[in-house]
C-alpha cells in the first residue's frame, strides 16, 4: 500500500517564535496512519530540528553543486549536514519566479538522491495551458525531462506532487475528477516507463488550494494519495484536518 502523506510548505512566513509555536502544534496532532512533513524557511529548520520533535523536515530549495562560489545559495552537502530529510524540488514557484528549468530541476534531483534525501517532485500546468486542453503533454514533458532519466530504484525513493498552477494561491482548485485525471495519467506514464509495480509504490500528491472542505473529496480519488499544502498548513489546525480527511 502507498503511503499517505500531508506535506505543509510554508513558503516565505514566520518567524522564529511562530514558526517553533506551529511545528509544535502539528505535532501534537501527528497521526500514525498518515507521514507528515513539514518545509520550513530553511533558516528555521536546524532550530526546528533541535526541537527534537516527531515530524520530519525538509527544505524548501537548494542548489544541486556541493559547495562553491555561489552567494545566497544552500548546497545539498549543507542542507543533509543539519539533518533534514525531504527536499521540495520543481515547485511552480521555483519554476516561474526563479526561472528554474527542466535541466536545472533534473540536476537538483540528482544530488538529492546522490546524498540520500528524498526529493518531493513538483509538476503542474499554468493556467494557459490548461485552458489550451494540452495539461496532460505539458506535465508529461516536465516528468520525462527531469525525473524519468532515474533507474527503477532511485524513482522508487520519489515522492511526486502534482499542482495545478492555476489553483496555487487563487482560491480555485480542481476538482476531483480534474485531479484525478493527472494522478491517473502520471501512474500510468510511470507504469509505461518502468512498471506497474513501480507506479503502485510512488505516492503522489496533490498540491493546489487543498483546504479542510475539499480534503475528504480529493483524497477519496484512488491515485491521490495526500497533498502537499500551501496557505492552510499556516494553520495547525486546518492542517491536522486535512491530514484527518483520508
Amino acid at each position: 500500500m502507498r503511503r499517505k502523506i500531508v506535506a505543509a510548505n510554508w513558503k516565505m512566513n514566520l518567524n522564529q517564535t511562530q514558526a517553533l509555536e506551529l511545528y509544535s502544534a502539528i505535532g501534537l496532532g501527528k497521526n500514525d496512519d498518515v507521514q507528515l512533513i513539514v518545509f520550513p524557511v530553511a533558516l528555521h529548520a536546524q532550530m526546528l530540528i533541535a526541537q527534537g520533535g516527531s515530524i520530519p523536515l525538509g527544505i524548501q530549495n537548494f542548489y544541486f553543486e556541493s559547495k562553491g562560489a555561489f552567494t545566497g545559495e544552500i548546497s545539498v552537502i549543507q542542507v543533509k549536514d543539519i539533518g533534514v530529510q525531504y527536499v521540495l524540488i520543481g515547485h511552480s514557484e521555483r519554476r516561474s519566479i526563479f526561472g528554474e528549468s527542466n535541466e536545472m530541476i533534473k540536476k537538483k534531483v540528482d544530488a538529492a538522491l546522490e546524498f540520500g534525501l528524498t526529493p518531493l517532485f513538483c509538476c503542474g500546468e499554468p493556467l494557459g495551458v490548461r485552458e489550451s486542453g494540452k495539461e496532460l503533454t505539458f506535465v508529461r514533458e516536465q516528468l520525462e525531462q527531469s525525473l524519468f532519466h532515474l533507474d527503477k530504484r532511485a524513482i522508487e525513493k520519489c515522492i511526486i506532487a502534482y499542482e495545478p498552477v492555476w489553483a496555487i494561491g487563487t482560491g480555485r482548485t480542481a476538482d476531483s475528477r480534474q485531479a484525478e485525471e493527472m494522478h491517473a495519467s502520471i501512474r500510468s506514464w510511470i507504469s509505461e516507463r518502468y512498471n506497474t509495480e513501480v507506479a503502485e509504490k510512488i505516492p503522489i500528491l496533490y498540491g493546489g488550494s487543498c483546504n479542510p472542505s475539499n480534503a475528504g473529496e480529493l483524497f477519496a480519488c484512488p491515485n491521490v494519495d495526500g497533498g502537499l499544502i500551501g496557505g492552510a498548513s499556516l494553520d495547525a489546525a486546518s492542517f491536522l484536518a486535512i491530514a484527518g480527511s483520508f
